[in-house]
């Protein structure tokens, strides 16, 4: 195929990673940049798309919130698109109450009638047991109490992961936030909002360099065999799928997603809110309208996704790492073996099994370009 031929670098995967890496091979390497991708669109988890009756913009793949502190990130993005001052806020559902999340002193008021003051929340937080956290269980109590862990996050979790919370490891609740003040923000981070044009507009920006090819609806591993030994390859796709699975399968999480226009002009009144309940099966309903309060929308009309989590299979797109000890084990030999190859870089959620903000997601290929592929490309 001609474009392979003609390509000095393939970035195999159009999410955020991928469009960096090949963003600044471009115009600042002056290479050329064959993108592969198996999706019908880039964006990766990250695409938008709007819905015609409504004119709501949807995220094709669940409500993706960009907060960054990481002030070179900024700037970076801050080229392709301008932000609007969307500030995140969660909502739960349990037992047919309302609550905001995450913990705060009004969750913590609610729970505990009489905690009024910061002073208090923090010594009722301090009251929780403290030991033996070595897992998901036992760390989220400590954290808010057993009466909140029980409200919010232990069906929620096991929805989440279909594992039963003493099974996981306790890092994973580090993720949710938790308050003694009144601030219902989901993240504190310096900058956040959503792009005014929407992610699709905003990814086509980061791949308009001329020397930028995209090919979609294309397995990288249909045209593998056709790549040349001196040419650089940025792998973003699964590592265990890049060396055939030898060494065994990483588990992974997925999401299922039932997306639906509704005939009124709010359904929920928040762009997420959570179902903490073990019925109904969904974790959350985005309501996708909330995120950009600027703009003007079809009258009576709202867009909603119910979001289900499942283990992965081979074929369904990976969301979140399980990270066990045994995928640990086989993580390690994978990138043994990556190590040891000439000419490719691994990156992104699925080539380094992480779980990766946008925000990370950017600055971790920036990294890679400015500490490895400037010189791999350039000499300098």
């Amino acid at each position: 195929m001609e474009w392979i031929r003609e390509a000095d670098v393939i970035v195999v995967g159009a999410g955020f990673f991928g469009l960096t890496v090949a963003e600044r091979l471009a115009s600042e390497s002056q290479k050329r940049v064959a993108i592969v991708d198996s999706r019908d669109h880039i964006g990766g988890n990250a695409h938008s798309y709007i819905e015609a009756s409504s004119q709501v913009e949807v995220h094709t793949y669940g409500s993706h919130l960009f907060h960054t502190n990481n002030e070179k990130v900024w700037k970076y993005v801050s080229k392709f698109t301008e932000f609007n001052n969307y500030q995140h806020r969660v909502f739960a559902i349990s037992r047919g109450e309302v609550f905001s999340l995450p913990v705060n002193l009004q969750t913590l008021s609610q729970l505990y009638p009489g905690i009024t003051t910061v002073e208090q929340a923090a010594q009722l937080l301090a009251s929780f047991p403290k030991d033996e956290l070595n897992n998901f269980e036992s760390k989220a109590i400590s954290l808010v109490g057993e009466i909140a862990y029980n409200r919010f996050i232990k069906n929620y979790t096991e929805k989440q992961w279909q594992t039963n919370p003493r099974d996981l490891p306790a890092e994973i609740i580090s993720r949710l936030p938790i308050r003694t003040n009144l601030d219902g923000r989901y993240f504190s981070d310096k900058y956040q909002g959503l792009p005014m044009d929407g992610y699709q507009k905003w990814q086509e920006k980061m791949v308009t360099d001329e020397k930028i090819s995209i090919q979609l609806n294309t397995d990288f591993f249909d045209i593998q065999s056709q790549i040349g030994k001196n040419q650089l390859v940025i792998y973003t796709g699964p590592i265990d799928r890049y060396f055939g699975y030898k060494y065994g399968v990483l588990g992974w999480r997925t999401l299922d997603f039932e997306t639906e226009v509704v005939e009124v002009d709010d359904y929920q009144g928040n762009s997420v809110v959570n179902y903490c309940d073990e019925i109904p099966e969904y974790t959350r309903i985005h309501e996708f309208k909330h995120l950009h309060p600027e703009r003007s929308y079809t009258a009576g009309k709202t867009v909603i996704m119910k979001e289900f989590s499942r283990f992965a299979g081979k074929t369904d797109d990976p969301y979140y790492p399980i990270n066990t000890s045994e995928d640990r084990a086989k993580l390690n030999k994978y990138r043994e073996e990556a190590a040891q190859l000439k000419n490719v870089y691994f990156g992104g959620r699925l080539g380094t099994y992480q779980y990766l903000d946008m925000h990370m997601a950017i600055a971790s290929a920036l990294s890679l370009y400015e500490n490895e592929l400037r010189l791999a490309t350039t000499g300098q």
